[in-house]
């Protein structure tokens, strides 16, 4: 049986910290000495032991139909070499098997900043145009084996989505 899929444009907004308040926040720089306030990552890791490292990616292009969920932690991501790259989100909300298709928005993430995802905030990326991207991570130590809940759009609505 030959299953037909729909390919759907999401068009990537610059990303910036009131746009991407849904869903978590962006940490652009600031001056050294600065007193922790709203402006800095309001982290959640206490769920576990948190885990910080440089992930590798290579040829992620832009399109996906898998979207991704965590439930017991805040994740951070930025590349490395002032890269920009893309990341569409969708809110966290109360169903874990799926999230809201008309809630779903890409953004254009310059590599000046970097963002952290709310809890249970849908995430699909990083991608990107560049060969090669060096990225930071900062979860939890097991989230990738305990709290890494994905839905596929290709499975539930034969749908592939294209950042654009």
């Amino acid at each position: 049986m030959n299953i037909t899929k729909t390919v759907k444009k999401l068009p990537a907004q610059t990303i910036t910290s009131e746009n991407f308040q849904p869903y978590g926040q962006v940490i652009f720089p600031s001056q050294d000495g600065n007193l922790f306030n709203q402006e800095d990552a309001q982290l959640v890791l206490d769920n576990g032991i948190p885990r910080f490292y440089i992930m590798q990616l290579q040829g992620r292009g832009r399109k996906f139909h898998n979207i991704t969920r965590h439930a017991k932690c805040t994740q951070c991501l930025g590349s490395l070499a002032g890269k920009d790259w893309f990341m569409a989100v969708c809110p966290a909300n109360n169903q874990i098997k799926e999230p809201d298709l008309q809630d779903i928005a890409a953004f254009r993430i310059p590599g000046n900043c970097f963002i952290k995802l709310n809890v249970g905030t849908w995430h699909a990326g990083p991608y990107f145009e560049h060969d090669t991207v060096d990225f930071y991570n900062l979860e939890l130590s097991d989230t990738n084996e305990i709290d890494h809940f994905t839905h596929s759009f290709l499975k539930s609505h034969q749908l592939t989505f294209e950042i654009i």
